[in-house]
């Protein structure tokens, strides 16, 4: 998946974003702004979070998740790649699905209490949240590779079959497995990213009609079907903000 290499502002929401040490994570901060109800997409992704006093998980969505913040309040994070987190955080994604969870409820309270003032009070505390994962990256077994290769062959439309039969595992394997990485199995995984490659198409100016096409969809009213029942919210609506 493509990380920006440098931060970048996106209206109406002050956010940036950059590629951190870890690979293939992002690190964000975002600042809230007040009525703002734009929604977080689902991406394949797990975010570990930090706010003034807390560090808490974002699981894997299925869903469009709005959040509910008072305004200025300060966010930073670390976006891990598809599937990544699960060996970071010590926990199978499926069981964060859908979830906000506060990372004492995951790690030791008193370990977590400490991390959190670490982060509360360093000058920058995007930069202090990625050396606490980069640390944590150190000290646990990395992710399976098999892992990129399934994000990529499905990201590039490749069948769940053709995925199991690369890994040398039965389609009912690799939704076990599926469930531990990503909250989720494969087919459903495949519909997350496909709808994030039609938003970047889209995005890119790209002809509806070809950016149905080109993600995937058997035409744009499948298209449309998707984005409502993962996004919430018209294709178009989701371009305008």
């Amino acid at each position: 998946m493509a990380v920006a290499e440098l931060y970048v502002d996106l209206s109406p929401t002050p956010y940036r974003e950059r590629a951190s040490r870890l690979a293939g994570a992002v690190v964000w901060t975002r600042t809230a702004v007040p009525g703002d109800v734009a929604p977080v997409l689902p991406d394949g992704c797990m975010d570990l979070l930090w706010t003034e006093g807390r560090l808490f998980v974002a699981g894997p969505d299925t869903r469009a998740y709005v959040s509910d913040e008072a305004g200025g309040t300060r966010f930073a994070g670390i976006r891990f790649f598809p599937g990544t987190a699960p060996s970071y955080l010590g926990v199978p994604a499926h069981e964060l699905r859908d979830q906000r969870v506060d990372l004492a409820d995951v790690w030791n309270a008193g370990a977590v209490r400490r991390l959190t003032e670490r982060v509360d009070a360093a000058g920058d505390p995007a930069g202090a949240l990625e050396a606490l994962a980069v640390e944590r990256a150190a000290d646990v077994e990395p992710p399976d590779p098999w892992l990129r290769g399934a994000v990529a062959g499905l990201s590039a439309g490749r069948s769940v079959a053709s995925i199991a039969d690369a890994v040398g595992w039965s389609e009912r394997q690799l939704h076990r497995r599926a469930l531990a990485a990503f909250g989720y199995g494969p087919k459903m995984l495949a519909r997350v990213l496909r709808l994030q490659r039609a938003l970047r198409l889209a995005r890119d100016g790209v002809a509806l009609v070809d950016t149905a096409a080109l993600a995937g969809y058997a035409d744009q009213a499948h298209l449309a079907r998707e984005v409502r029942g993962l996004a919430g919210a018209p294709l178009g609506e989701l371009l305008r903000r």
